[in-house]
């Protein structure tokens, strides 16, 4: 069977692809007497299959030209599983310890082919809501961010270098459209897309529409997003796109993959477990209150920026004489200058992973697509509380950013909105 054009693989046909494709009936052993194939696709977007003989496994993941958990009147270019796969080969090579290996990608199919995250990984938002504590999850985490971001800006390439990759990655337009209308955009007016714990939360959803000052942060925002190429970011990196053991962290599916602030990526990572922080007490009951897990989670939060912080700055530190055309030695020839010019970008990229992580917490909670910390509390009521908080603390954060000074205060802050 050829596969010279584009067609959704259902298991017959996907057994077809993989005689195929020698790198994955290599991968199996050619075992195809022994094969188990399961579809796995929980997301809003793609199909997944994981495949698994006796002599090996692998996860097939392929796109669809359309959002797959609305259907086909909400089109969506398949052709981001090539950004998808450029930045798992990118980023893979980066931090190998924290993405998962590229086996095979076929543009035409849409068809990324990638090592099996086996059990007992799983989502780690789906452990933040079982009340699983990762002790590895803020070093992995940071040590991810700080070299993806890091050796992906200008502080250690040249110019040349950067516009070209910013260049191939303006191709990923159409998710990034998405984003800016999911997250920048339809939280902040009437949209047939939006919903929202009702009739609990009716009141809150009508102050963010109501509320001028958010819509100016929000603004300067998304123009952040959209302008400035500053790091090849995932995306996309909420809970739902780690996958953990508690001695493994591994970061998948950012088919939302572009050049832009890092800060998205950081606030998205921060910002929702501060929604898994809210969504604590609708999961408390007699037998475990979760307080105690609540204080690791902050812990969390407070790990994952200083170790960036410190692990970003060293890479910084170590480079400062390197190529990267951000600062160049010649100008900032001195420790003084390079100790101050270093902490404002820190201090600036604080402000930035705060406003973003709100902005993605806001659209959680109003607009179209909700998480499942809140999601699987049954009580509407309860539910709605924990939403209240986690929206009162976002409108916060996002309209008053620049007046934190440390991650400290950042966690005080949450803890005193309950």
């Amino acid at each position: 069977m050829a596969f010279t054009e584009f067609r959704p693989l259902a298991e017959k046909s996907l057994i077809e692809y993989i005689k195929a494709t020698s790198v994955l009936s290599d991968k199996i052993g050619n075992n195809f007497g022994d094969l188990k194939i399961k579809e796995v696709g929980d997301g809003n977007l793609n199909f997944v299959y994981i495949v698994a003989s006796p002599s090996g496994s692998f996860v097939i993941k392929q796109a669809l030209p359309y959002i797959r958990w609305i259907g086909e009147s909400w089109p969506m270019t398949k052709e981001r599983a090539y950004f998808e796969a450029l930045a798992l080969r990118e980023h893979g090579r980066l931090c190998p310890e924290n993405v998962p290996e590229v086996y095979h990608f076929d543009r035409t199919m849409s068809v990324i082919a990638m090592r099996y995250l086996e059990p007992p990984h799983i989502i780690l938002r789906k452990g933040l809501i079982a009340g699983i504590e990762y002790p590895l999850l803020a070093e992995h985490m940071s040590d991810y961010m700080a070299k993806t971001l890091y050796y992906t800006s200008l502080l250690y390439r040249t110019t040349t270098e950067h516009k070209r990759d910013v260049a191939e990655f303006c191709g990923n337009v159409e998710l990034s459209r998405l984003t800016e209308q999911v997250v920048f955009s339809d939280p902040y007016k009437i949209s047939q897309y939006n919903r929202w714990t009702s009739p609990y939360l009716d009141h809150d959803t009508e102050a963010v529409r109501e509320d001028n000052i958010l819509k100016l942060e929000v603004a300067e925002l998304k123009s952040m997003f959209c302008e400035r190429a500053q790091a090849l970011v995932h995306g996309d990196l909420h809970t739902g796109s780690v996958m953990v053991t508690h001695d493994s962290t591994q970061v998948i599916d950012p088919e939302f993959a572009f050049y832009g602030p890092m800060g998205f990526d950081i606030g998205a990572f921060i910002g929702n477990l501060i929604l898994a922080f809210y969504a604590q007490d609708g999961h408390a009951d007699q037998m475990n209150d979760r307080i105690r897990y609540k204080e690791w989670i902050l812990r969390t939060i407070r790990e994952t920026w200083s170790l960036f912080y410190k692990k970003f700055t060293a890479l910084w530190d170590e480079h400062k004489d390197g190529s990267g055309e951000a600062y160049i030695p010649e100008i900032y020839n001195n420790p003084e200058l390079q100790l101050l010019v270093q902490r404002k970008y820190m201090q600036d990229l604080l402000h930035d992973t705060l406003g973003f992580g709100a902005a993605k917490m806001i659209r959680r909670i109003v607009g179209v697509a909700h998480v499942e910390d809140f999601e699987s509390i049954t009580d509407a009521s309860k539910r709605a509380k924990c939403e209240q908080q986690a929206l009162d603390l976002a409108k916060m954060l996002l309209k008053e950013r620049k007046k934190f000074q440390s991650i400290d205060e950042v966690v005080l802050a949450i803890q005193q909105v309950q």
